[in-house]
């Protein structure tokens, strides 16, 4: 009788296949990601495409990274979960990230890192990457957006509750106004127009309790100069965006709210739009 043979993985090749386990940034240890590997990649095989998903207020980022692991399958994508805890230096905080920087905290910097210590560790084409984020991560990537088109290949807002609006008369973050003093470089806007652009909201997305916190620390007056909820901020983005010559998607899933893990099915689509170009009818 022959004894079955099972092969026996080493624990650092097992834990980095799939959906891994969360790993430090070498950049700074207080922040780390996860991430789903398909089981196309291949050291020495095509260079896989890069999703990143970032997390909004309640650090989702495992959820979202097993909602899309089918999906980088099927399309051969390396999906990369940043978590940006909360707390960090203010024990009471919850919001530092979506506004890019925090004292001398810049997440989009934090962020790039991630992506290169992936881009070291496997074979990925890490130079342009498609990203999307909702609620607390729409804030955060329709920002990241404005410094960093040249990174980006599709870009994906889901739901922000506060908007940056294309606006040199108002100041940073409800527009524009001061940007270069807060990052040392002007918004690039024109460079925006290159990069395919989604926008997508529930609805039913129209609570406004967490919004509408006048006086609390993520609050600014004028930030519901152009809308009441998040629906009508969104599309007041949407047309902000297309006055400055930025095409954008434009999905409102029928019924739903704020659910971040239901509105992904038009994201995923968005993506696999970008990745297999579709011939126009």
């Amino acid at each position: 009788m022959t004894e079955a043979l099972h092969v026996v993985k080493h624990p650092t090749a097992f834990y980095s296949a799939g959906a891994t386990t969360v790993f430090a940034s070498k950049f700074d240890q207080r922040f780390s990601y996860c991430l789903y590997v398909p089981s196309t990649h291949d050291p020495d095989g095509p260079p896989l495409p890069v999703v990143v998903l970032q997390h909004g207020t309640g650090r989702r980022g495992p959820q979202y990274r097993d909602n899309f692991a089918g999906w980088a399958e099927e399309h051969g994508c390396l999906v990369l979960a940043p978590l940006f805890p909360a707390g960090i230096e203010d024990p009471h905080d919850l919001h530092a990230f979506k506004f890019i920087r925090y004292g001398d905290i810049r997440f989009d910097r934090v962020l790039l890192a991630m992506v290169d210590e992936v881009a070291e560790r496997f074979n990925v084409a890490a130079e342009r990457f498609l990203m999307h984020g909702f609620s607390g991560g729409g804030q955060f990537v329709h920002r990241f957006g404005y410094l960093h088109p040249d990174r980006l290949s599709g870009l994906s807002i889901g739901a922000p509750g506060r908007i940056t609006y294309i606006d040199h008369t108002s100041p940073w973050w409800t527009g524009l106004k001061g940007f270069e003093e807060q990052f040392g470089c002007p918004p690039r806007v024109e460079e925006l127009r290159d990069v395919p652009v989604q926008m997508v909201v529930g609805s039913a997305d129209v609570e406004t309790w967490e919004i509408n916190n006048h006086g609390d620390s993520n609050w600014m007056d004028g930030a519901d100069a152009h809308g009441v909820t998040r629906v009508e901020r969104l599309t007041a983005l949407r047309d902000n965006f297309e006055e400055h010559g930025i095409r954008v998607r434009f999905d409102v899933v029928p019924g739903v709210g704020h659910q971040p893990m239901r509105v992904l099915e038009p994201v995923k689509d968005f993506f696999a739009s970008i990745l297999t170009p579709r011939e126009s009818s």
